[in-house]
């Protein structure tokens, strides 16, 4: 396959090499889980999910990697606001975080580290950058210890910016730092610390700065050398460029090339964000919307492009995605049910339209895609008016294959809602009332026929009737 991605780093496209050996290892950045997460975060696990779909299909091996960020100064803070163990606040979001993803369809990671799990990586790396002249404990004897930045002349290369023109870091006090911009590998504990909130160093009890973290768990799973990195867009300065700049001034290559995929904002523009308490949660936004319309809401736009949030976007997206599933359900019931790919299984791309395959090669194009499994489901359908079933069949095909890559089929494992096997049960059930609905209707008892469909619609289901009889969906 040739799959060809933004870097962020280059500022343009450029071919994923590595492919060729039939292999790909992406880091993708995930959660400090300091509270419940929104669609902004979600968009990023999303995005990763589908392209790991993708060159999975494509026939490549990927190894995902997606970090749990446990132990930090906002993780204390609201644990010592709600009076609870931090620990046990971060593992509380950490599930949420977990139900948020699976309620969007997103399949595991191949690994999901946690940084309190990998302290020993972390003081290594720390010791070799201090080796290297990149890094030195605080002048102050606080037990911090600082990466120097312009010790690295490729500093500031990922953001496309000077250091004079940078923000100074402000992760600890800066009287210890040579330099303001200098940003805190190790910081020491703090006399109000909880005592299991630090770990013995040779400068002291202290815990990991934030971006020590995902170089060494990177490292550890996937090597000094991967293929890719990736994560929201605000993670590119500083969390990325100093995860970059202390990786490779280790003598480590890191990752080539980086994705970053762009906001979810709120009407205003405003980025969706904790802090801003702009954020629509997950668990929140699902309650309202089939969380398969909020998948597409979040897949349809390229990844690279700005969101903007609203019940009526979403709403949109519902439509969408009900005229691909209308198309799919009256194939299905003239042609007979037909499983498409899923992940685990070989490789088909024959089974997909050329142009769906080419937009999804080109930086993962998902306007592109999505516009082309619009046009088979109305192919689709023109095929099934005119009759023409091998042309409906080889349509329904394509469409569920298309669907399965995107993560949107509605019977993927990876949805709980998906009804696995229960879903023949279900079926049973809902047209055996259907049935008598239309026994109700023939003997024209309206008020029985239409107590039953009430009785459907209640339960979240829509009743169409077809001339070939009467049809459902959720």
């Amino acid at each position: 396959m040739s799959f060809s991605l933004h870097d962020s780093a280059l500022g343009r496209q450029v071919d994923l090499v590595p492919l060729v050996t039939g292999k790909i290892s992406v880091y993708c950045c995930g959660l400090t889980v300091q509270a419940a997460p929104h669609l902004g975060h979600i968009r990023k696990e999303v995005v990763f999910d589908v392209l790991r779909r993708w060159l999975t299909f494509s026939g490549l091996e990927v190894t995902l990697v997606v970090n749990v960020t446990d132990i930090d100064d906002k993780i204390l803070a609201k644990a010592a606001a709600e009076g609870r163990p931090w620990f046990a606040h971060a593992y509380f979001y950490e599930r949420q975080l977990h139900r948020a993803t699976a309620a969007l369809g997103c399949l595991p990671p191949t690994y999901e580290p946690r940084a309190t799990g990998h302290i020993p990586e972390q003081l290594e790396l720390v010791q070799e950058l201090i080796a290297r002249g990149h890094a030195y404990p605080a002048a102050d004897h606080s037990g911090d210890v600082y990466f120097d930045v312009r010790s690295w002349p490729g500093y500031g290369q990922l953001s496309h910016q000077r250091i004079a023109d940078m923000e100074p870091a402000l992760d600890a006090d800066p009287r210890g730092k040579r330099d303001p911009h200098d940003f805190a590998l190790w910081k020491a504990a703090k006399p109000d610390d909880p005592a299991t909130a630090s770990w013995a160093s040779p400068w002291g009890r202290g815990r990991p700065g934030w971006h020590l973290e995902c170089s060494a768990m990177a490292g550890k799973y996937l090597g000094d050398a991967f293929d890719l990195h990736g994560g929201g867009l605000d993670l590119k300065f500083p969390h990325h460029e100093n995860e970059r700049a202390q990786s490779q001034a280790a003598g480590r290559p890191f990752a080539h090339p980086w994705m970053h995929n762009a906001f979810v904002t709120d009407p205003s523009g405003e980025k969706m964000s904790k802090s801003l308490a702009n954020g629509m949660l997950v668990s929140e936004v699902v309650r309202r919307f089939d969380p398969r319309a909020v998948r597409y809401y979040l897949v349809a736009p390229h990844y690279r492009s700005m969101v903007e949030f609203s019940d009526q976007a979403v709403a949109t997206a519902a439509a969408g995605l009900a005229r691909l599933d209308a198309f799919v359900d009256r194939a299905s019931a003239r042609l007979g049910a037909v499983r498409p790919w899923t992940m685990g299984e070989a490789p088909a791309p024959q089974a997909l339209p050329a142009g769906f395959a080419r937009a999804m090669d080109d930086d993962l194009g998902a306007p592109a895609a999505i516009a082309q499994l619009h046009d088979s489901a109305r192919a689709g359908n023109r095929a099934l008016d005119a009759g023409d079933d091998p042309t409906a069949l080889t349509a329904l095909v394509q469409v569920q294959n298309m669907l399965s890559v995107l993560g949107l089929w509605k019977l993927d494992p990876a949805w709980p809602a998906a009804g696995g096997d229960l879903e023949p049960v279900v079926d049973g059930l809902v047209s055996a009332l259907l049935e008598q609905r239309q026994a109700a209707r023939a003997r024209r008892d309206f008020a029985a026929a239409d107590q039953l469909r009430d009785r459907l619609t209640a339960l979240g289901l829509t009743i169409e009737d077809a001339p070939d009889g009467p049809r459902w969906k959720r």
